[in-house]
C-alpha cells in the first residue's frame, strides 16, 4: 500500500513539474524566444508537437491588439470576421481594435502604438516594411507547424514576392482574396427598361454600350451608368505593374497601358458622364449612397461590409452581383485578386499568442466564417464556395455564385515606390476625363512626373 501511495505521489509531482513547464498562456514568459524574436537553439530543430505547443493561448486572460493599415474593413466585419471568433473559441482573449483618427498616418500609429496583429493590403505593404513593424514570420511558422500548402497559391506568392531577393522574410500570412465583381442597382435598370446582367462574363465593350444606355439626367438626378475605379482599376484586369521592377521607372509606355488609357477615356466620353460642372470621379458613395450608379466594378471588400452596414442602419436598395468584365480576349479572368493580410508586430511582446489567433483565423472553421459573411476564403477548400455569404443579411437573395465566375488574376509586384506614386495616374485619370489629353499625351505626361518623383523617392528614401 505504501508503495502505491509513493508512486501516486511520484507521478503526481512529475504532471506537476511539467505543468509548470509547460505554462505561459498569458504572455508573460517568453517560452524559448528571446525578445529580438529569436528561436532558443534548443528548440531550433523542427518543432515536434510538443515543443510547438509551449506557449499556447491558455486560459489566463489576454487583451491583443489589432490595427488596420488599409483595406475596407469596417467595424461589423472587424466583429464577425475576427473578434467574436476569436473569443468563442478562446474565451479569455480579447481582441482589441486600435481606431485612430481618420487623419492619423500608419506610420504616425505605429511608431505610438505596438498592435499585436497588423492588417495590410497590398495598399500598405510595401509602406509597412519600410517601418520595420512587419515580423518575420519563418520561424513562428516552423514553431506552430502552421502549413502552408493550405494556402492559395496566387494569394501566397504575392506575399513571398514582396521579400524576393531581399532577404525572402515571410511578412504576412493572407486573410482573404479580395476579388471582383460587378455591382448593379436594379432599381436604375428598372427605370430605364434595360435588361440585367447576367452570369455571363461581359466584354468592355458589351459594359460600355449598357453604360452608354444608363447614363442620363432624369427630374434632375444624375444617372451614371458604370464606374470602374479608373485606370487603377481598368489596369487590374491586365495585372499591370506601374513601375519596371528592375528600375523603378514608370512602366506605363506599353501596348497594355495603352489600351487601359484608351478604354477610360472611351467610358469618360459617354455623354453624360462628366457633368457640366466636371465631375468625373464616381466611387463607392454614389452607388450606395446616392444611387445613382448603375454599374460599378471593384473589390468584393469594398462593398460588403458596408453595404452590410448600411442595411443595419435601415438603408437598403435593390442591387445584385454579375462577374466582373474584361477585354473580349481576356473572357475567363477577371481582374487582380487583392489579398488582405494578417501581420504580427516585431515589437509585440505576445508573438506566439498573435501568430495562435491567425492560425485560428486560417483553420477551415476560421475561413468558414469568412465565406459564410462575404470573403472569399485564403484556404484552398472548394467546399467553402458553396456556403459563401450564407451568414451575411445583405447578400441573400444576391446572385452570389457569379462572385466565382472568371479566374482571378495574382496580383502584381508592387515596388517599393509604387504607393508614393499612384495618385499620379489618378492625375492621368483626371487629364483624359476634363484636362482635354490624347492617352498618349496622357501616358507621357504621368511618365514624366513619375519618373521625377522617383528620382525624388531615391534621394529621400534610398535606392530599392
Amino acid at each position: 500500500m505504501k508503495k502505491l501511495t509513493l508512486g501516486v505521489t511520484i507521478l503526481l509531482l512529475m504532471a506537476l513539474m511539467t505543468a509548470c513547464a509547460g505554462s505561459g498562456g498569458s504572455g508573460g514568459d517568453n517560452g524559448g524566444v528571446s525578445q529580438g524574436g529569436s528561436q532558443d537553439p534548443t528548440n531550433a530543430a523542427s518543432p515536434s508537437a510538443e515543443t510547438a505547443d509551449f506557449k499556447k493561448l491558455g486560459d489566463e486572460p489576454l487583451t491583443l491588439t489589432f490595427f488596420n493599415t488599409s483595406g475596407t474593413f469596417p467595424d461589423v466585419e472587424f466583429q464577425t470576421l475576427i473578434a467574436d471568433p476569436i473569443k468563442k473559441k478562446y474565451p479569455n482573449v480579447t481582441i482589441e481594435r486600435i481606431t485612430p483618427a481618420a487623419t492619423t498616418t500608419n506610420e504616425e500609429v505605429l511608431s505610438t502604438h505596438v498592435p499585436d496583429i497588423i492588417y495590410s493590403s497590398s495598399s500598405s505593404h510595401q509602406k509597412i516594411i519600410r517601418t520595420g513593424a512587419y515580423e518575420d514570420l519563418r520561424e513562428l511558422i516552423k514553431r506552430h507547424n502552421f502549413d502552408e500548402s493550405r494556402i492559395k497559391p496566387i494569394l501566397y506568392d504575392y506575399i513571398k514576392e514582396m521579400t524576393k531577393g531581399k532577404g525572402d522574410q515571410i511578412y504576412a500570412i493572407p486573410f482573404n482574396a479580395n476579388q471582383h465583381v460587378l455591382y448593379y442597382n436594379k432599381d436604375i435598370f428598372d427605370k430605364f427598361g434595360v435588361e440585367y446582367p447576367t452570369e455571363k462574363q461581359l466584354t468592355w465593350d458589351e459594359v460600355l454600350e449598357i453604360a452608354a444606355k444608363l447614363t442620363r439626367t432624369e427630374n434632375g438626378v444624375q444617372y451614371v451608368g458604370l464606374s470602374v475605379d479608373n485606370l487603377t482599376g481598368l489596369a487590374k484586369g491586365l495585372g499591370l505593374p506601374y513601375l519596371d521592377r528592375e528600375t523603378g521607372n514608370a512602366a506605363l509606355d506599353t501596348p497594355e497601358w495603352l489600351r487601359i488609357f484608351e478604354l477610360n477615356k472611351r467610358i469618360f466620353e459617354i455623354p453624360g458622364y462628366v457633368t457640366p460642372e466636371g465631375t468625373w470621379n464616381w466611387g463607392r458613395d454614389h452607388f450606395m449612397k446616392d444611387q445613382t450608379i448603375a454599374m460599378r466594378v471593384t473589390w468584393l471588400a469594398n462593398m460588403v461590409g458596408p453595404l452590410e452596414e448600411l442595411r443595419q442602419q435601415g438603408v437598403e436598395f435593390n442591387w445584385d452581383i454579375a462577374p466582373a468584365p474584361n477585354f473580349k480576349d481576356q473572357l475567363g479572368k477577371t481582374r487582380e485578386a487583392q489579398i488582405h493580410s494578417l501581420s504580427v508586430n516585431s515589437q509585440s511582446k505576445h508573438k506566439d499568442e498573435a501568430f495562435q489567433v491567425i492560425a485560428e483565423i486560417l483553420s477551415d472553421e476560421g475561413q468558414r466564417v469568412l465565406a459564410r459573411n462575404g470573403r472569399v476564403p485564403a484556404i484552398i477548400n472548394p467546399e467553402l464556395e458553396k456556403e459563401y455569404g450564407l451568414d451575411i443579411p445583405v447578400l441573400q437573395g444576391k446572385s452570389v455564385q457569379n462572385v466565382f465566375i472568371g479566374e482571378p488574376l495574382q496580383e502584381h509586384y508592387i515596388h517599393p515606390y509604387e504607393l508614393d506614386i499612384s495618385t499620379r495616374l489618378t492625375e492621368a485619370a483626371e487629364d483624359l476625363a476634363v484636362g482635354g489629353l490624347d492617352v498618349n499625351s496622357a501616358i507621357r505626361k504621368a511618365t514624366d512626373v513619375i519618373n521625377k518623383d522617383v528620382e525624388t523617392l531615391r534621394t529621400t528614401l534610398g535606392q530599392q
